[in-house]
C-alpha cells in the first residue's frame, strides 16, 4: 500500500533556491525561501508544491502524471 500523497503542483526551476508564497492572494501563505537538496528537489512546507531543478527533471518521476497538455 502506498501512503504517499502526490504533491498538488510540480514547478521546474533553474535555481537551487526558490521562493514560494502559495500563489498569493487569499489562498497564499507567508513568503518562504526553500533550498533544493542534493537531489534537486524540495517541497514547500505550507502548500506542498514540489520544486524540481531542471537539471534533475529527467530523474524526477511524477507520482501523478497528467495527460500531455494538462498542466
Amino acid at each position: 500500500m502506498n501512503d504517499t500523497v502526490p504533491p498538488p503542483e510540480v514547478i521546474y526551476v533553474d535555481t537551487h533556491k526558490v521562493a514560494c508564497n502559495g500563489g498569493g492572494g487569499a489562498l497564499g501563505h507567508p513568503l518562504v525561501y526553500i533550498e533544493l537538496g542534493a537531489e534537486g528537489t524540495a517541497e514547500c512546507g505550507y502548500c506542498d508544491r514540489k520544486f524540481v531543478h531542471k537539471d534533475h527533471a529527467h530523474e524526477y518521476h511524477d507520482p501523478s502524471p497528467r495527460p500531455e497538455g494538462e498542466h
